[in-house]
């Protein structure tokens, strides 16, 4: 037995190096084959890439379950990955079997590129000033709730992430979805879309064809919620004079370029992924944000103080000033607590593309084969010592300097829903770049600034003793501090 294992080992090996190409970037080597590099891959991903960085430089490939994943670090690879030509890599062959059993058909990636660009242009134009200047008295009202329901003693230890998770599910469900999804929650709503997120795991990239239970939960959750959102809106319909400033609204009154309206089912299909999209990156950017501040106080007071200067008055748990919209854009220091905590901590660390025909990787002798994957990791710039310094501590400050100017190229383009910057020539991506480059960009910063005011005026936090700083959990596609994220609270009396 033992002589047959050798003898595997030995001929994978040999294998490497008679298929090994000097016109394709060059293979981690591994010793089992279809297995490759998964298991050190995915216990840190981020030692595994610098690892390979040093040995192989900015572009290299591995083995993964079969799949061929090749990797483009710093910024010429996070420029290549993202901005490579649509006819050579491609966004949908590399997420839709993972995302339409949870979307649904006919939106996001199951559609062809061109009409995903217009559903994005329809979504933006939901994401207004008018609307955000609607939202702000929501994201207040909802955390106010949410803590005086559940956060009910002067002091105590909590799981802030499971908290987080709850209020941005809340606040985000009011905003985009509606009230009337809103008031569902409560009814089962929730815990459809917790089945949902459930099935939102790698193991749907490299297994979509397996019987799991939670796959089957899955498909029966997205039928009910398509249930419900298509009973909302029709609903709505029948009451046409009466407006709402949310998602909802907006997509009911969207048309393809053609004049064909977006169809009912699409629209729920949407909606289920905007829920998914924002609930997940904000929850898991908040929860993160407080951990830090709980570690770093002086940072907390720091926020606390700009907001007394800003509004004149100490601020406390009752009472404290609703802001507008302009204001929650002016705050400064919660502007940088955002920022620094997505460079160390982004959400979707990953991104990824699917090779259909070969590809060139410029100032290279590289061509990628079609079959592989591209995958960007703007991460490991974000944390390299060539670009900022005391790379991996936590120091909002930084971005009060000219340090702040991370995008080199302000270049942009119209990939169908309005101007988004081109480059992606920046060791820092939390949105990415190109035809994908997120939208909702300024949606986050608001329900996150908002939702960080509320909580620092009404409690001081500091890190579980016992558990301190979470590692971060590489098994979820986003990455969300291990659980549980025990954090104290202590309510504040000024």
């Amino acid at each position: 037995m033992l002589l047959l294992v050798f003898s595997v080992i030995a001929w994978v090996q040999l294998e490497q190096k008679t298929n090994s190409s000097p016109s394709e970037p060059p293979t981690v080597s591994y010793y089992v084959p279809f297995i490759g590099s998964v298991i050190e891959f995915g216990t840190n991903p981020i030692e595994f890439l610098r690892k390979h960085q040093k040995i192989h430089g900015n572009f290299f490939t591995f083995l993964m379950l079969g799949r061929r994943m090749t990797v483009c670090l710093d910024i010429e690879g996070n420029d290549f990955a993202l901005n490579a030509k649509h006819s050579s890599v491609t966004a949908e062959d590399a997420y839709n079997s993972m995302t339409k059993p949870i979307f649904g058909e006919g939106v996001v990636y199951d559609v062809p590129s061109a009409v995903f660009m217009e559903q994005k242009r329809m979504i933006k134009a939901g994401l207004t000033a008018d609307g955000f200047r609607a939202y702000i008295p929501i994201f207040i009202q909802e955390v106010n709730q949410y803590v005086d329901k559940h956060w009910t003693k002067d002091e105590d230890t909590i799981d802030l992430l499971q908290s987080i998770s709850e209020m941005t599910i809340m606040t985000a469900s009011h905003t985009l979805l509606g009230p009337e999804i809103r008031s569902k929650l409560h009814k089962g709503v929730a815990e459809l879309y917790h089945a949902l997120d459930a099935c939102f795991t790698p193991i749907r990239f490299l297994f979509d064809w397996l019987p799991l239970p939670s796959y089957y939960a899955a498909q029966k959750a997205h039928n009910e919620l398509d249930r419900i959102f298509g009973s909302v809106i029709a609903e709505r319909r029948k009451h046409t004079g009466e407006k709402h400033v949310d998602m909802l609204d907006a997509l009911m009154d969207s048309q393809y370029k053609n004049g064909d309206a977006l169809p009912d089912k699409h629209i729920g299909n949407l909606l289920i992924a905007l829920l998914m999209a924002g609930q997940h990156s904000s929850s898991a950017t908040i929860a993160w944000a407080l951990l830090y501040l709980a570690a770093n106080p002086s940072v907390a007071n720091e926020v606390r103080a700009e907001n007394k200067a800003r509004f004149g008055r100490k601020l406390g748990a009752k009472g404290f000033p609703e802001p507008s919209y302009e204001e929650v854009k002016g705050f400064a220091v919660l502007d940088n607590v955002v920022r620094e905590t997505l460079r160390l901590r982004v959400p979707l660390m990953q991104i990824m593309r699917k090779v259909v025909s070969p590809i060139a990787i410029p100032d290279t002798n590289y061509v990628v084969p079609a079959g592989n994957y591209l995958l960007a990791v703007p991460v490991v710039s974000a944390t390299d010592e060539r670009y900022y310094k005391a790379a991996e501590d936590w120091i909002p400050s930084r971005w009060s300097t000219a340090e702040k100017e991370e995008d080199m190229d302000k270049a942009t383009t119209d990939y169908g829903f309005g101007a988004t910057t081109t480059s992606a020539r920046s060791p820092n991506l939390p949105f990415g770049a190109g035809r994908h480059r997120c939208i909702g960009e300024q949606f986050a910063y608001i329900q996150i600034k908002t939702i960080l005011y509320v909580l620092l005026n009404r409690f001081d936090f500091s890190l579980d003793p016992k558990c301190g700083m979470p590692e971060r959990n590489f098994q979820t596609i986003v990455v969300f501090p291990k659980g549980p994220a025990l954090c104290h609270y202590k309510r504040r009396s000024d």
